[in-house]
């Protein structure tokens, strides 16, 4: 599973650890994607999303009708 989300479009983020020594050793910041099922009255059935954490709680407030509309309209597949 790719760590992007279908809603926001957040991805992994790069950067450092830095140790007690100062050294540098590359790390990466994913983003918490978990897969959500969701029912699509409008089409009647159920559509999986790939979301992140705080795209979940957009989904809750906005509605998953609006939402698919967001991802469509970003040029996503549902």
């Amino acid at each position: 599973m790719s760590a992007h989300c279908q809603l926001t479009g957040a991805q992994p983020g790069f950067g450092n650890t830095i140790s007690h020594s100062h050294r540098r050793t590359s790390r990466r910041f994913d983003p918490n994607i978990q897969r959500k099922r969701y029912w699509l009255p409008s089409e009647g059935r159920h559509v999986r999303l790939t979301l992140g954490a705080k795209a979940i709680k957009t989904v809750d407030r906005i509605g998953i009708e609006a939402a698919v509309a967001r991802i469509r309209a970003r040029g996503g597949k549902v």
